[in-house]
């Protein structure tokens, strides 16, 4: 069975934000704006992105 993804792409910088924000970016594996992530589609990977969805977008 394949394993469902989520292409996260960091569309705004962090820098200015709430320290846990920034965690949260670097948490998905994303450091420089534009870099595209393909994660696993999982219950806390959607909530580290509902929490910062603001700085990225999602495909």
């Amino acid at each position: 069975m394949d394993k469902k993804t989520l292409r996260v792409t960091l569309v705004k910088s962090p820098a200015g934000t709430r320290g846990t924000h920034k965690a949260t970016v670097l948490g998905l594996g994303l450091k420089k704006i534009n870099q595209t992530r393909e994660l696993e589609d999982t219950p806390a990977v959607r909530g580290m992105v509902r929490k910062v969805a603001y700085l990225v977008k999602v495909d």
